[in-house]
Formats: structure tokens, C-alpha cells, sequence
């Protein structure tokens, strides 16, 4: 099997050189003064006594190529907000999974809750980026980055009142994100290098993470039998996105595996 994560990193290198080519760091930064005050994403996940969503879209993805051949936006964001969804996580990475920085505001001006940006970062400019398109938390992946620039992208995502969910697949990652200062854990049951599901991952992570934590489950959540068992461990929320693009009537398969 490849390694999907050295072929994705490589592109985004590439795409983030030709950004900057566009608009230099320092213009984007410019372009930030006066913009909205930012959706609270830590806090719309965090409510005690229930399990929150955050609802994905994606329109494709390494493993399944185009998840969603009838890919509209709006109705989809549409749908989150009928169903009544706590936060939507967007994926805007363009050469794997057919995202686009764009779609982070078109998504904003339908649903109301805060919106992720579901990425691959790896520089400053990004999280910069990510403000001005119009996030309210992005995606850090503790794989793709060493603790010193973790700790760098944090800082500057707390200047700009980004919240950000800092993800982890085994105990090193785990053991990285745990020595730094990250209010929101997302343990990922997928392997980003081999794109393999295995939900023990989750048994064998959560009950190495501290109470106090904000715990989000991602990957291979696909019924309520599933969220009902994370919301028994105790995850404060589910990120869920394959189960809903492949859904005929997506509000209706929110309900269904949420228990709504």
C-alpha cells in the first residue's frame, strides 16, 4: 500500500507555494483587520450530557474515490442546519478529496454553527488562510508536525480566535499532544498512510486522555450503535462525514444515527 499521507503533503507543498505566489503572507495577514468575530467551535462541541456532531463534507476521498456524485453544497449545508447539527467540518484539501477554500464561506452563509476547516496544515500561512476563508477551527494533524511547530500554529490560531482539534491515531502522537497545552483531542480510527479503519483504536487511546479534555472520535462511524457506544466511553462528540455524503436523504440519516 502507498503511503496516501507522503503523496498528499507533497501536493500540498505545491499548493501552498502558489498561494503565496497570489498573496504574500503578510497581504493576507493585511486582509484579516475587520473581519466577523469568529463562531465558537470548542464551545458548540462541548455541551455536557450529550454527544455533539460534527457533521463532514466531502464530496471524495483516497479510499472511496467520489462519495457524493450529486455534490451540492448549499443543500447540503442546508440539511446540517434542518437537522440541527452542532458544527460542519469542510473539507477544502483539492487534489484528494475535491475540496476548495471557497467552500468554507458558501457553507457559512447557509448554517449558522461554526465551521472546521478539514485540512492538511503545515505552515503559518494556512492558519492565516484558514481566518480569512472563513474557519472557526482547523484540523492540526500531530503526525505531520513536530511539537515546536504545533506549538507555533496553536499560538497564532489563538491570535486570530481559531479554535483547533489537534487529531492523534496512536499512544506517540497521543503522548506528544498530552505534553502541550490542546483543550481538543480528535483520536482518527483510520490510518492516514495505509487509510485503514480500526475502531480500537478509540479503546485503546480514550482512556489514556485526561477527563478534562474535549474528546472528538473520527472515522468508521456509521450507526447509532456506534455513537451510542462513544457516547457510553464518554466522547464529547463524533465527526462523521462518509456515512451522510453517501446517504439518499442526508437529514434523515443524521437523525438515524445520532438517535434525534
Amino acid at each position: 500500500m502507498p503511503d496516501i499521507l507522503k503523496q498528499i503533503v507533497a501536493k500540498k507543498k505545491e499548493r501552498i507555494i502558489l498561494a503565496k505566489q497570489q498573496l504574500s503572507q503578510e497581504d493576507l495577514i493585511a486582509k484579516l483587520a475587520g473581519l466577523p468575530a469568529t463562531r465558537g467551535f470548542k464551545e458548540a462541541i462541548s455541551k455536557s450530557k450529550q454527544i455533539a456532531l460534527i457533521a463532514e463534507i466531502k464530496q471524495a476521498s483516497p479510499s472511496g474515490g467520489i462519495i457524493r456524485q450529486n455534490f451540492n453544497l448549499e443543500e447540503i449545508g442546508r440539511f446540517y442546519q434542518e437537522a440541527g447539527v452542532q458544527a460542519v467540518s469542510v473539507l477544502t484539501e483539492e487534489d484528494f478529496f475535491s475540496g476548495n477554500l471557497a467552500y468554507l464561506n458558501q457553507v457559512k452563509n447557509i448554517f449558522t454553527g461554526p465551521i472546521l476547516r478539514k485540512d492538511f496544515i503545515l505552515e503559518d500561512y494556512q492558519v492565516y488562510e484558514s481566518r480569512y476563508y472563513g474557519a472557526d477551527g482547523i484540523l492540526l494533524i500531530a503526525d505531520l508536525l513536530t511539537k515546536d511547530k504545533l506549538v507555533e500554529l496553536m499560538q497564532i490560531a489563538d491570535s486570530l480566535g481559531l479554535d483547533y482539534l489537534v487529531e492523534v491515531h496512536d499512544e506517540r502522537e497521543l503522548k506528544k499532544v498530552l505534553s502541550l497545552k490542546v483543550p481538543i483531542i480528535g483520536i482518527n480510527n483510520r490510518s492516514l498512510r495505509t487509510l485503514e479503519i480500526d475502531f480500537k483504536i478509540t479503546e485503546k487511546l480514550f482512556p489514556l486522555i485526561p477527563r478534562e479534555k474535549i474528546v472528538v472520535v473520527e472515522s468508521g462511524i456509521k450507526n447509532f450503535q456506534d455513537v451510542l457506544f462513544l457516547k457510553i466511553l464518554g466522547a464529547s462528540a463524533v465527526l462523521i462525514g462518509t456515512a451522510f455524503m453517501e446517504a439518499v436523504d442526508i437529514k434523515r440519516k443524521v437523525e438515524e444515527v445520532m438517535g434525534w
